[in-house]
């Protein structure tokens, strides 16, 4: 018998595909919207910080019905989308990449978030001192001052895509080739009693996870020892 199938070996490519393509897309949006959240003063910063935490405590199949609501045909994005000439989310890999950033937001955002409080204010008096402007001291002076939190928060948003169940079950179903994603062929090989197979696969989503973590580490041991 062997030990990952046709159809575990595509889930598992559609997986890590997925997993590659939300962290890139909530890097792109939780750096702006971390650096924002660490330096506004806005009457808006504490409930906008709620919203961005709220995955952490919701239910993922809550979070994937409203989802699958407000992205569906008679949802407000739905019905925009069909006036644009463009198809429905649901069911479809982009639709999971939606609901996946949604999903992993907090888990991108809070550790830059953190990183950019600790980074303080002093560095980027200090440059602003000396004519850089407010480009130049993010990228060249709080970016990199910060870069243990970009690490740790690409690492966790990787991670916590690859283990996503609920809100993919929710929004992209169980279909083959699109949405069938590790975990939802875990849960197949469970309901077939097929407990071997979901055993490799279990085992596959463990490395994955391990291995994240254990990079994560690594860089920022040798990030430590060059500072």
């Amino acid at each position: 018998m062997a030990l990952l199938t046709e159809a575990d070996i595509e889930a598992l490519g559609l997986t890590l595909r997925l997993a590659a393509t939300v962290t890139l897309l909530l890097l792109l949006l939780g750096l702006p919207l971390a650096w924002w959240l660490a330096h506004t003063r806005s009457p808006w910063r504490r409930p906008i910080a709620a919203v961005v935490a709220l995955p952490l405590v919701l239910p993922p199949t809550v979070l994937g019905f409203y989802l699958l609501m407000l992205l569906g045909p008679d949802g407000v994005v739905g019905r925009a989308l069909a006036a644009l000439g463009l198809a429905a989310l649901p069911f479809t890999f982009k639709g999971l990449v939606v609901a996946s950033m949604l999903y992993s937001l907090p888990f991108v955002v809070q550790p830059l978030h953190n990183a950019f409080d600790a980074v303080g204010n002093r560095p980027l008096e200090v440059a602003a001192t000396l004519r850089a402007g407010p480009l130049d001291r993010f990228f060249s002076v709080a970016l990199p001052l910060a870069w243990p939190g970009v690490v740790t928060a690409a690492v966790l948003g990787f991670a916590h895509t690859v283990g996503e169940f609920g809100v993919v079950l929710m929004i992209g179903g169980n279909i083959p080739g699109q949405t069938r994603v590790l975990s939802m062929r875990i849960y197949d090989h469970v309901q077939a009693g097929e407990y071997h197979q979901a055993n490799v696969l279990s085992l596959c989503l463990l490395a994955v996870s391990f291995a994240a973590l254990l990079a994560m580490s690594l860089l920022r041991t040798r990030r430590s020892a060059r500072d």
